[in-house]
């Protein structure tokens, strides 16, 4: 009974470690990943694109280096840590872009501060992405103002201060025209919500991972100007994907971390992981 009991306990936990999303099980193409900016390799105030295109970012202000979820975070201050990531062809001067996946891991310190606090976002008032806190709400925007009138559409979920969260926005198969359905919002592994979109044309205003660094549009319409709404909290990585990824590929990559239940009396809820250590 004791070596079942020990077997039993083996597996689960095996489940756990591969399902962890560092070790992501998603058959993802390799040619639709854009960048990982996971904070693993930082070189003096440069972090390295781990698995993109070789898209570096530049640190700003005094992010520091503390332990995350899986290995590295970067802890941001809300007041002048950030990261600038260049123009890129693949990102935003180059388009149209039917498809895109935007993910990132955080956690924020108070989801009820004052204002907006910028996860990622890129592009500017009249076409772009963005993700970030306000109002205890983690939530997710695109828009396409020019081309074709897709005004934007915004997408939210509750969540708590100081709790580990996994986000993606997904643009799927967007046309020169707004259309039902095209627009997601995933949260820790679940659909949270769709929206009607479009394609997403060039846009050649600054992107930036924990500030809005030069103008967004948030869901009330705010978001105009450069260098503010910082994030304060902690983001252990951002991946963009030039695809929209499936079902599947979400679930495997962002779920396992949130979705699978230990064994036992060991049992955890994942999803509510708190800091620090």
């Amino acid at each position: 009974m004791k070596r079942l009991t020990l077997c039993v306990m083996f597996i689960g936990l095996m489940s756990i470690i591969f399902s962890l999303p560092g070790r992501s099980l998603a058959k993802i193409d390799p040619a639709d990943i854009i960048a990982v900016w996971d904070f693993t390799k930082i070189k003096g105030n440069t972090v390295v694109d781990t698995e993109g295109k070789g898209i570096n970012g530049t640190i700003n202000g005094n992010p520091k280096e503390v332990k995350g979820i899986i290995d590295v975070a970067l802890q941001f201050d809300g007041s002048s840590d950030y990261i600038a990531i260049p123009d890129s062809n693949f990102i935003n001067t180059g388009g149209p872009f039917p498809n895109r996946t935007i993910i990132a891991l955080f956690s924020c310190d108070d989801v009820n501060a004052k204002g907006k606090q910028t996860i990622y976002e890129e592009g500017g008032r009249t076409r772009g992405f963005c993700l970030y806190v306000a109002e205890g709400k983690v939530w997710v925007g695109g828009w396409n103002r020019a081309e074709y009138n897709w005004n934007g559409a915004w997408l939210s979920a509750s969540i708590g201060s100081n709790e580990w969260h996994y986000v993606a926005l997904v643009l799927r198969d967007g046309k020169e025209k707004v259309e039902k359905d095209k627009f997601e919002m995933w949260l820790d592994g679940d659909l949270v919500a769709k929206a009607s979109g479009g394609q997403l044309h060039g846009h050649s205003d600054n992107i930036g991972i924990g500030v809005t660094n030069q103008n967004t549009v948030f869901h009330d319409n705010d978001g105009s100007g450069s260098n503010r709404d910082y994030f304060k909290g902690l983001i252990e990585e951002v991946k963009l994907y030039s695809a929209a990824l499936s079902e599947e590929d979400l679930k495997e990559m962002m779920g396992g971390l949130f979705a699978v239940q230990p064994f036992d009396k060991l049992a955890t809820s994942w999803g509510k992981i708190k800091l620090r250590k």
